[in-house]
Parts: C-alpha cells; sequence; structure tokens
C-alpha cells in the first residue's frame, strides 16, 4: 500500500512534517498484495486506521499486517530503525520515479523483510563464533574494514555494527570521541576477509562479555527467527549499558574511598568486559580531574 499525501503531510519540497494525519489528510492505492479482490476494502481500512494514528511511515517504524505477503506486524520497537530507513529509501524512490511508481516500489516492497529484517540472522549464521569479535569491534567502535564480499554481506555487516553499537544509548560526544581515538589507533582496525567459505578475522578483539553473547546468539540460531536475534542484540546492549553506568558509580564513589577503588577493579576484573568499559569512562571522563585520576589508577592495576 501506498500513501498519497493531500494536505499537511509533506512540505511542497517533499520534505516530511511532524504531523498526524486526520482521515481526510490521505489516499491509498494497493500496488501488490496476494490478497483475494473482495479482501481489499478490509485492508485499506486497517492501514487506514493505522495512518490515522501516526503509527505508520510517520516516524513509527511500524509496519501493519492484515494477511499481505509483504507486511508483517512488528511491535514499535523492533527493527525502527531499520524500518524507517527503508521506508525513507522507498519515499526517495517514488519521489525519483513518480511517473512509474507500481514498477518501481512493487519490486522494493518485495525485498523489505530480506533486507530490513534478516541481515542481524545473516551475519549470525555466517560468522558463528567469530561473532564475538564482531561484537567486541561494535561495543568498542573499533574501525572495521571488509574485503572480497558481496555487496549484500558488506551491507550486512555494516547493519549489525550499526545495531549492536551503543549510539543514542550514550552521550553523543562520548561515542564521538571514542571513535576518533580507536580510528587513531590504527593497529587496532579489524579486518573481515570474505574471499572464502567462512570470514577469516585479522586484529581481531575480544572479550569474555562478548563470548558469552555470542553463544546465546549462536544457540538462538537453531530456531531461525530473526526477530529473536533482534532481541539477543538488544539484551546485549541493555547489559552494556547496565555495566558502564555501574561502573561509573563505582567511580564516583572511589573518589573519596579507597575501598571503592578496589570495587571498580574487582567490578572491571569479573565483568569480562573491563577492556571496553575503561575506555568508555576513561573518554567519558577526560575532563574531570578527580575521576580521571581513579580511571588512570584503573589502567594500571589492569595492566599488572
Amino acid at each position: 500500500a501506498s500513501r498519497s499525501a493531500q494536505q499537511g503531510a509533506a512540505g511542497g519540497d517533499g520534505s516530511a512534517v511532524a504531523h498526524t494525519p486526520s482521515a481526510e489528510d490521505f489516499s491509498l492505492s494497493l500496488l501488490d498484495t496476494n490478497l483475494p479482490a473482495e479482501a481489499e476494502t478490509e485492508l485499506r481500512s486497517f492501514i487506514a486506521k493505522r495512518l490515522t494514528k501516526g503509527a505508520l511511515f510517520e516516524g513509527m517504524g511500524n509496519v501493519a499486517s492484515v494477511g499481505l505477503r509483504y507486511i508483517f506486524e512488528i511491535t514499535e520497537d523492533t527493527f525502527r530503525l531499520e524500518l524507517d530507513k527503508y521506508i525513507q529509501n522507498l519515499k526517495i524512490n517514488v519521489d525519483l520515479e513518480q511517473k512509474n511508481v507500481e514498477a518501481c516500489v512493487s519490486p522494493y516492497l518485495r525485498s523489505w523483510f530480506e533486507d530490513a529484517i534478516c541481515p542481524i540472522q545473516r551475519v549470525v549464521q555466517l560468522f558463528q563464533d567469530k561473532l564475538a569479535s564482531l561484537l567486541h569491534a561494535a561495543l568498542s567502535y573499533t574501525p572495521v574494514e571488509v574485503r572480497n564480499a558481496d555487496e549484500r554481506t558488506e551491507k550486512d555487516i555494516s547493519r549489525f555494527l550499526a545495531a549492536a553499537g551503543l549510539q543514542g544509548l550514550v552521550q553523543e560526544g562520548t561515542m564521538t570521541s571514542l571513535c576518533i581515538a580507536m580510528t587513531e589507533e590504527q593497529h587496532k582496525s579489524m579486518v573481515i576477509d570474505c574471499s572464502g567459505p567462512q570470514p577469516q578475522l585479522h586484529n581481531a578483539g575480544n572479550n569474555k562479555f562478548c563470548e558469552d553473547w555470542m553463544q546465546a546468539f549462536v544457540n538462538g540460531a537453531e530456531g531461525g527467527n530473526p526477530f529473536l536475534f533482534r532481541q539477543i542484540l538488544e539484551n546485549f546492549k541493555l547489559k552494556a549499558i547496565q555495566d558502564i553506568n555501574n561502573l561509573k558509580r563505582f567511580i564516583r564513589q572511589a573518589e573519596m574511598n579507597h575501598y571503592a577503588l578496589f570495587k571498580c577493579f574487582l567490578f572491571l576484573k569479573n565483568c569480562g568486559s573491563g577492556d571496553i568499559l575503561l575506555k568508555i569512562v576513561k573518554v567519558e571522563h577526560a575532563e574531570m580531574p578527580e575521576a580521571r585520576n581513579v580511571v588512570t589508577v584503573l589502567e594500571e592495576f589492569m595492566r599488572e
């Protein structure tokens, strides 16, 4: 189904406007479906209700299902970014091919599930136990270079790294500084060579935290459910954020308490991801002298 704005939904230059449409704001055109003709009325009614609630296309990343082959019901947060980006690209294609919308849109819609939902699953199946190093690179924002890969595989890896990173979950300035720091450490860059049946990794990092979560992904591969993989990935990031917050709390305590400093050390040693957490808090506390001193001591402890 496509949405044709009539009033208020888009500016004259084609830019989207934050607006919840009313029933009069749009018309619907059916481009492709496997439904019988008598079901089209139900389809239009269902999608129209979603549009009036602002739950389709307008920033929600939520697509509804009434038996369409290519439209699947997805919870509001699952694959939200992927679907938003997919719909944005759809709009670009429609704008470029206004004279032949059906020929442009139909093939695009046929591939939405493979392109937007399945990349995480394909990456898990391709990397298997080497996935731990990919998770490590995503968390630490280590630069990754992909060689000898086909276009889809290269895009899948890029999407996985973006989905597994902590953008939007930690301070933007922290991520920017961490990216710069890791990019400057060229010997830390990871190279993925896809010339063989299995990817070969060079300069790959790893830790126990990522190994444990890799196992969760591999175990989930038996069911072959792409939505399960996304949920595992979100839980992976949630645990990483919890560990970062715990470490920051311990550091604040350690500024005034030597026993708390020892607790920081024990936490870093036992959490399984101390190498990454220490880099993140080091960047975040760079302009805070007392916290920076604590981090410096912790670095010495971890090296020893």
